[in-house]
């Protein structure tokens, strides 16, 4: 196999947004994100991969519509970061919901983008 097409990592996630400015302060102020690098396209970290920004019409595209699948954000305790984003003014969609093996509450950024906090408690299934 060629190594010219071997996945090292992820290097960032790109999120949509309409209104930069409102959307970096809501990345880095209500969400505490810290930023990484000093570019025009804000980039936050996550740990293991960075958040990145992007305004569709500055591509020559435009704004198609919100990411719907969740960026899964790790958390210590969901309920207590959950309780402190509500502080922040964050609304969430529903209840905390526990599937068995984590819990995860659903949000959305200002552009309706899809976020949730998440913790596993039970170790991974092994097959």
């Amino acid at each position: 196999m060629s190594t010219a097409m071997t996945v090292e990592r992820a290097d960032f996630i790109s999120v949509p947004v309409t209104d930069m400015e409102r959307s970096t302060r809501f990345y880095a102020e209500t969400l505490g994100l810290t930023k990484v690098g000093t570019g025009a396209w804000p980039e936050f970290s996550l740990g293991n991969v960075s958040l990145y920004l992007v305004d569709p019409t500055n591509m020559g595209q435009t704004f198609a519509g919100p990411h719907t699948a969740h960026i899964a954000l790790r958390v210590p305790d969901v309920q207590a970061a959950r309780a402190e984003l509500e502080g922040r003014g964050v609304s969430f969609d529903g209840d905390i919901f526990d599937t068995g093996v984590c819990h995860m509450a659903f949000f959305r950024d200002p552009d309706g983008n899809a976020l949730m906090l998440h913790r596993r408690y039970a170790p991974p299934e092994t097959a």
